[in-house]
């Protein structure tokens, strides 16, 4: 039965002297520790943007950056979400890492990188991810797989010849922070979750219950 299913949780904690006073600084040791810890797709995080009826609507994203000024993705601006944060740019994110045992929630702005930096980070993807970038209608209605893969083909075979530029619908996103949530698994549910709020340029740390 789906009720009866439970993990209880006792990895590790999250205490008021172990928690780092900087979010990003936070944030950057438990993706390191995700990733040491083999966590299936450790950048993989939950984006959720708001459509035109109010809707909130979350996909899976891979983060390709984190920095002192926030979180960078790439996608198809053309996209559902490209278009959701064009019309409304506030957005959250969500990571989990089962076996460290850690959730992350993250609220914030998102805006487009200049096109220099999606320009330089297109160049090293893998070819047939490049290809793949133009021959992809993202979230648009096809007719069939065969849409795809003809338009693979007419894309390989051009290219083949040409230079592979970026799509100019096509690049990355900064997400910058107001708020984060880190939350680490606890026995009896009694979970550790600390939420940093920004305030006047200075994150104000907080222990919530579980």
């Amino acid at each position: 039965m789906l009720r009866d299913l439970r993990t209880n949780y006792q990895k590790s904690e999250l205490t008021e002297e172990s928690i780092n006073s900087d979010p990003f600084r936070q944030l950057d040791e438990w993706l390191k520790s995700a990733i040491e810890e083999e966590n299936p797709e450790p950048t993989a995080m939950v984006l959720s943007t708001v459509d035109s009826k109010g809707y909130p609507e979350s996909r899976v994203v891979l983060l390709k950056e984190v920095n002192s000024t926030g979180l960078v993705f790439f996608t198809n601006y053309n996209s559902k979400k490209g278009r959701q944060i064009t019309a409304n740019p506030n957005v959250s994110v969500n990571f989990f890492w089962s076996k460290t045992e850690r959730q992350v929630r993250i609220k914030g702005v998102a805006e487009r990188i200049p096109e220099e930096y999606s320009v330089d980070y297109f160049k090293s993807r893998p070819i047939d991810s490049q290809l793949g970038a133009w021959a992809s209608p993202q979230s648009r209605i096809i007719e069939k797989r065969q849409v795809l893969d003809e338009n693979f083909s007419l894309y390989q075979q051009y290219f083949q010849d040409h230079e592979i530029t970026k799509p100019p619908h096509w690049g990355g996103f900064l997400i910058r922070p107001e708020y984060f949530e880190f939350w680490q698994g606890r026995s009896n549910r009694l979970h550790d979750r600390f939420e940093f709020c920004l305030s006047a340029n200075e994150w104000i740390i907080h222990r919530l219950a579980p």
